[in-house]
């Protein structure tokens, strides 16, 4: 495994692109010209369904005094000193509110049952669009000796 390796996990987009950060709760929160509508987890089918852990999640925080971007980054973070997560932000109150899931500490329990809602989710749709995933997922360059 990787930590057997010691190698660290770098966690791209740990908020799934706004989704678990709690602040979207509706298509409607994003714009009409927003690139993520472009993403299969952001079509009107699938973001309702999508939404149904993020409520889970929610909840949880709401429990701990913190936002869901908060939980979501503090459970990265309770996996580990080489689990790092690295949140896309572009506003300043972003960055502190993210910087603040340093602060929240969750139990072994608590984390199991963040671990457990994931598990069980039904998320819908790719990740990315089709067009763009043979891009991203390609054959790497052969090796030279």
């Amino acid at each position: 495994t990787c930590r057997e390796l010691g190698v660290a996990i770098v966690c791209y987009s740990p908020l799934g692109r706004g989704i678990l950060s709690g602040q979207i709760k509706s298509l409607d929160d994003i714009g009409e010209d927003d690139a993520r509508r472009m993403w299969p987890r952001f079509s009107k089918e699938n973001f309702p369904k999508n939404l149904e852990l993020v409520n889970q999640l929610t909840a949880l925080a709401k429990q701990k005094g913190c936002t869901t971007g908060q939980l979501t980054l503090a459970w990265i973070l309770a996996q580990g000193d080489d689990f790092i997560p690295i949140p896309g932000t572009s506003k300043i109150k972003n960055l502190e509110e993210n910087a603040g899931a340093a602060q929240v500490k969750l139990s072994k329990e608590e984390v199991k049952e963040i671990r457990d809602a994931c598990e069980k989710a039904d998320v819908q749709g790719d990740r990315y669009d089709p067009r763009f995933s043979a891009h991203l997922f390609g054959d790497s360059a052969p090796k030279k000796n």
